[in-house]
């Protein structure tokens, strides 16, 4: 859907009330609009972990102008499934994110580039097994 309006109306068919009852949640889920204004401005509240975050938000419940006790996690999944047709998880975002080497820490950075560091053998921090561990994984 288009704007958080027609996400409330689709909740006033649901639930029944108005659709002032339910435009601060829908504003909510949309408001990351504002600074990046194409859907992937979805990936800030468009999931699993956005719809629990607005229940943290709104509380578990809203109670409508027909005096109806409607669930937050209700409306954020109408939403989320509105416009996207199923709930993704925030990994499900984040897999689909290419990884710059500016997002790393200054010692990670060869790893945000695709190089793969040659672990000292001797340092037990970059993946040397243990003092009598031994390796059980066998390649066929």
């Amino acid at each position: 859907m288009a704007h958080p309006y027609h996400h409330a109306l689709s909740s006033v068919r649901r639930w029944g009330g108005r659709v002032e009852d339910y435009l601060p949640i829908h504003d909510w889920f949309d408001a990351s609009k504002a600074f990046l204004a194409d859907f992937r401005h979805r990936a800030l509240r468009h999931h699993a972990e956005g719809i629990f975050w607005a229940q943290e938000v709104f509380g578990p419940t809203i109670t409508n102008s027909d005096g109806k006790v409607v669930p937050v996690r209700f409306l954020g999944e109408q939403h989320v499934k509105e416009d996207l047709g199923w709930i993704p998880t925030l990994q499900d975002w984040f897999k689909h994110l290419r990884v710059q080497p500016w997002m790393a820490k200054a010692g990670d950075r060869q790893v945000a580039r695709g190089e793969v560091p040659t672990p000292d053998p001797a340092s037990p921090e970059q993946g040397a097994p243990a003092q009598g561990a031994e390796d059980t994984h066998k390649e066929a």
